[in-house]
């Protein structure tokens, strides 16, 4: 069988793409902006700024407040998603998945924009800690769509920009890819749009994890 590219590292992103968790935190960040007694964000402008660092997320959501109130608003975020987090899991198909790629020889990543605490304690309650190679997040690099995380990957691993395939649901996870010069896969079943993310050309856009499993099986290569 002939493939189309040759990838030695997948990096994905969490939150929607391999972790159901949209709409829990669409309606934390809602809930969070209420308690501070401004006018909430529609869930379509929260789940806009899923991906985003934090901070920055917060601003766009929650344009009135003044930095100062940032702080505030993200623990009542937290404090809204961490009562509800037990309730999400991840996308029929994801674990399956991961593993037989791991199996096949490619390097897996994740590049979110999670904080470190949050990442690690979920990748301890799943028993995951041993499936990625490695992972980066928005507290101790740049945040998306800055290339810092990807390209620190890269570096560490040596991955050229073409060998490291992004896997992500929002364009900020695409945009981050086209700025580390690397190419992309898009899936739909998470925060934004099919016409947002078809702007960044990605190599192709899925619609399912065995849509996207399917893809990597037949077009991401074999790493020796």
């Amino acid at each position: 069988m002939s493939h189309s590219h040759q990838f030695k590292m997948l990096a994905f992103d969490w939150d929607g793409t391999l972790f159901d968790s949209t709409a829990l935190i669409a309606l934390s960040i809602q809930d969070a902006v209420r308690d501070l007694g401004e006018d909430p964000p529609t869930l379509e402008e929260a789940r806009w700024v899923i991906g985003m660092e934090l901070n920055s997320a917060l601003a766009k959501v929650a344009p009135n407040l003044s930095p100062k109130a940032y702080a505030d608003l993200a623990n009542r975020y937290r404090y809204h998603y961490l009562r509800r987090q037990e309730d999400i899991v991840f996308f029929d198909g994801v674990i399956p998945m991961l593993q037989g790629l791991k199996e096949r020889g490619f390097l897996l990543a994740v590049a979110t924009g999670k904080s470190r605490r949050g990442l690690d304690h979920l990748l301890k309650c799943h028993d995951l800690q041993d499936l990625f190679h490695d992972s980066r997040t928005a507290d101790e690099t740049a945040g998306k769509p800055n290339p810092l995380m990807l390209e620190e990957l890269m570096q560490v691993w040596d991955v050229l920009p073409n060998q490291l395939l992004m896997i992500g649901d929002t364009s900020h996870d695409l945009q981050m890819a086209y700025n580390a010069n690397s190419p992309s896969l898009a899936v739909t079943y998470g925060a934004h749009a099919e016409q947002e993310l078809r702007a960044w050309n990605p190599l192709a856009v899925l619609d399912s994890i065995a849509d996207v499993d399917m893809w990597l099986s037949s077009q991401a290569g074999r790493v020796e």
